[in-house]
């Protein structure tokens, strides 16, 4: 039964109430921006092409089943975040109805997702950067634009822009969260010009007859691109993970995730009508720069140009905001005494977790530079929908066992909505690759090693 031990969940709101070191700096806005920092990046930069060759123009549909299944799991993420305003995200939320041994395997899936987020969108910033450089003529050594074998008849050895732009980002973060927050929130206004530029500008060159056949490759082509799609949404999750850093929590944590998750989900339909409105989506097929090679191809260069600088900046952003989330949920596990307590310490002058954020941002920083990252948004994918699935259900939970809990923000339609956000979240799974979930499967199994090997015996609930 040790296996199955929870938090007490009055205990945890009482403690979220004290000054655990962190600095309470961030109001609503901040949040929402945090959200729309994390979400507006790589998957609608890059992946949007790829989702078009597989659905067609039928891509905005594809994005709306996306947003639907992150929009059931954001009301319940929303209820949890202002109930308990407690750093780890939905690893303490599971800590507190499911037991110990679910949050362990939610955390350590949370640190896969969120780390292996950081490396690959640091590659695809990397690629962005030389991109734009090569505008104006500049270009870097071969053997370091790429991880070792990324390019074939190549020979790479180190993928130094990737890497860099990692140490950047770990610098700022462990300097502060207000100040990281006030770079974001410049970033973030900076790329949803750039995306309202292209919808704006975009919108006029737009062909209908480009939209027929609306749905090439059928159903099954809609949920595959829905399955990979999801990874344009992935980071309104990470906003609970700032949940101690807030003035208000209760109010401000779902306005965050709520209105951060809805203004991306318009822009990204708007997005994919526009684009694949412009260019028949079978041109897309391997094509790393979807947005802007959409505008290029109707002579909009200018545009063009300032959308590659929006993607880089875009990515930077997201980075900054999962290295945080990953960040925070480690500190919460080494606090409960799963992970070593070195992890949970606050920098004395920064009140940041020091250690730990450079910890974290030379490892991944280092696969990113290092390893060919090809398959990487379906296994992100796999973690956060195994994520969103244990939130709903655990949202049901605490409503069988702490019906009387004070709630600033309740799920509406319960127990109809967390049920629609776990099969749609399923429903996503399936329609992932097989390849996906070995690797999955090989991630848990390790963390089961490390949890009976030392997190067991040195849980502070256990003592």
């Amino acid at each position: 039964m040790s296996l199955f031990r929870k938090k007490s969940v009055e205990h945890m709101i009482a403690a979220s109430a004290q000054n655990a070191g962190l600095k309470k700096a961030l109001g609503a806005l901040d949040l929402t921006f945090l959200g729309v920092g994390a979400i507006i990046g790589t998957g609608i930069f890059v992946l949007t092409g790829t989702g078009a060759v597989q659905a067609g123009p039928a891509l905005m549909v594809s994005f709306l089943i996306a947003a639907l299944a992150c929009g059931f799991a954001a009301l319940a993420y929303a209820e949890f975040a202002s109930t308990i305003p407690v750093a780890g995200s939905i690893y303490t939320y599971s800590y507190a109805t499911l037991g110990e041994l679910a949050a362990w395997i939610i955390g350590w899936d949370l640190m896969l997702e969120y780390g292996l987020a950081t490396s690959a969108v640091s590659v695809g910033w990397s690629g962005y950067l030389q991109s734009l450089l090569s505008g104006f003529g500049v270009s870097l050594p071969v053997v370091l634009t790429a991880a070792p074998g990324a390019l074939p008849g190549h020979e790479t050895w180190f993928n130094l822009p990737a890497f860099l732009v990692m140490m950047a980002i770990t610098a700022l973060l462990s300097l502060g969260v207000r100040e990281s927050a006030r770079i974001n929130n410049i970033m973030v206004a900076i790329k949803v010009i750039v995306v309202l530029l292209v919808i704006g500008v975009g919108v006029f060159h737009v062909t209908p007859a480009n939209w027929h056949p609306f749905m090439p490759n059928g159903w099954n082509g809609v949920f595959g691109a829905a399955a990979v799609m999801f990874f344009a949404f992935i980071g309104f999750d990470s906003v609970s993970s700032a949940a101690e850093e807030v003035k208000n929590p209760k109010r401000d944590l779902p306005i965050g995730i709520i209105a951060s998750l809805g203004v991306c989900a318009v822009l990204y339909v708007a997005v994919a009508a526009v684009v694949t409105g412009i260019v028949p989506s079978a041109q897309f097929a391997n094509i790393s720069h979807p947005v802007s090679y959409a505008l290029q191809v109707v002579g909009e260069k200018w545009v063009a140009g300032f959308i590659d600088l929006g993607a880089v900046l875009g990515m930077l952003t997201v980075i900054l905001v999962m290295a945080y989330g990953q960040t925070r949920v480690i500190f919460a596990m080494s606090r409960d005494g799963l992970l070593p307590a070195r992890l949970s310490r606050v920098h004395p002058k920064f009140a940041t977790p020091f250690f730990t954020t450079w910890l974290v941002g030379i490892f991944f920083g280092l696969i990113g530079a290092l390893v060919p990252l090809n398959v990487l948004a379906e296994l992100i994918n796999i973690g956060t929908l195994a994520a969103f699935s244990m939130v709903s259900i655990a949202v049901l939970v605490l409503r069988k066992t702490h019906p009387e809990l004070p709630r600033a923000f309740r799920c509406p339609g319960v127990p109809v909505v967390p049920v629609l956000a776990v099969a749609s979240c399923l429903f996503l799974m399936v329609n992932l690759q097989a390849v996906t979930w070995v690797a999955f499967v090989v991630w848990l199994l390790i963390g089961m090693v490390i949890y009976f090997g030392y997190s067991r015996r040195h849980s502070k609930l256990a003592k």
